[in-house]
């Protein structure tokens, strides 16, 4: 008998993390990455990929051949379009809720042995500032707010009606995940990428609850051992201010420190502007106006379900951004070298 690894959104920031975990420790895995998705990071051989697109369930079939009939099969979904913007988007809707319409069809004809579900704490109804966030045990796209939230909101409730209905699979609700090996450069990576260049130079106020992508990494597979059937677990940290995560920055890397602060009305008048001015560079704006919101909304999440249950546990943010930082500055000599100093590259550190 052999457990066989199955892992949507395998070259995404916390798909190849849990990847890399799992190979680390004897583990196989079979990849599902989009046709032209670069995921060279998980070295050659080590993973079988299939390419197709979750929107198109029978691009995923090829995942479960060759499988001998005492294999299990543990499938990780993480595939999703993470979005701050505030224009609807339907691709959004279609990858996170179609997509995981397929996943959950699939786990059932194939006789999964777990299915473990990457949702969001942005599924979670928000609660007045004072409170803390827990687990619930249900879920409406109507309470809560943004486009992405409503999507998680979604597709978490078809996971909880499906184990419900008899699928063994257990829900994973990340806050937000920072941390190295992000090779698509998400918006929390992309802060980073812009201190350490010097693009940044104001913050605002607020924060949220930001946890490094190698704890969640550690509680999916966790999940996959433990999680019960239909039970949901919160994977966070703790509330971490703008200030602090920028102030760790600087204390990590020797930096300048960001002392500027711009008015919240300030923020949301320019927030549009941001958002035009990174989309035509092709890079996740650091401010938007859902990423104001949630900068200024209740992020008290609790993960003590989490600690019982899967013995979770995540680390000092200080030791998470100087991981991030060295990952990013090992990565800008990667592109050197691929470059060969043929044309300039911004400096990170």
């Amino acid at each position: 008998m052999k457990r066989v690894y199955m892992i949507t959104g395998i070259g995404g920031h916390l798909g190849n993390t849990v990847a890399r975990e799992l190979l680390s420790a004897g583990e196989t895995v079979r990849g599902f990455a989009l046709p032209n998705e670069d995921v060279t990071m998980l070295y050659g051989d080590a993973v079988s990929i299939v390419r197709g697109d979750v929107r198109d369930k029978q691009s995923m079939e090829p995942l479960f051949y060759g499988l001998k009939d005492d294999d299990e099969v543990y499938f990780i979904h993480c595939a999703g379009i993470v979005s701050v913007a505030t224009k609807y988007d339907q691709r959004v809707v279609d990858v996170n809720v179609r997509g995981t319409e397929n996943v959950v069809s699939l786990c059932k004809e194939h006789n999964v042995k777990k299915l473990v579900y990457i949702s969001s704490v942005h599924a979670l109804p928000e609660l007045p500032h004072g409170n803390v966030i827990h687990e619930v045990e249900g879920f409406q796209a109507e309470a809560v707010i943004g486009l992405y939230a409503k999507t998680k909101a979604a597709a978490t409730q078809i996971v909880l009606d499906a184990a419900r209905a008899g699928l063994d699979a257990t829900i994973i609700h990340p806050s937000g995940i920072i941390g190295p090996n992000d090779y698509g450069h998400g918006h929390l990576t992309q802060m980073v990428i812009s201190y350490l260049n010097g693009s940044l130079t104001a913050c605002v106020e607020g924060g949220y609850d930001f946890v490094d992508v190698r704890d969640v990494a550690d509680g999916v597979i966790a999940a996959a051992d433990k999680g019960k059937k239909g039970e949901c677990y919160i994977l966070s940290n703790r509330y971490i201010p703008v200030r602090e995560l920028l102030n760790t920055l600087s204390r990590v890397t020797g930096g300048r420190k960001i002392n500027t602060v711009l008015p919240l009305w300030f923020a949301k008048l320019t927030a549009p502007i941001a958002e035009l001015y990174y989309k035509i560079r092709h890079e996740s704006p650091l401010f938007t106006r859902y990423t104001l919101y949630t900068l200024t909304s209740n992020a008290r999440f609790t993960y003590e379900k989490a600690r019982r249950d899967l013995g979770y546990k995540p680390r000092d943010i200080s030791a998470t951004i100087k991981d991030t930082v060295a990952f990013l500055t090992k990565e800008r000599k990667n592109l050197f070298r691929k470059r060969n100093a043929t044309k300039p590259i911004p400096v990170m550190g």
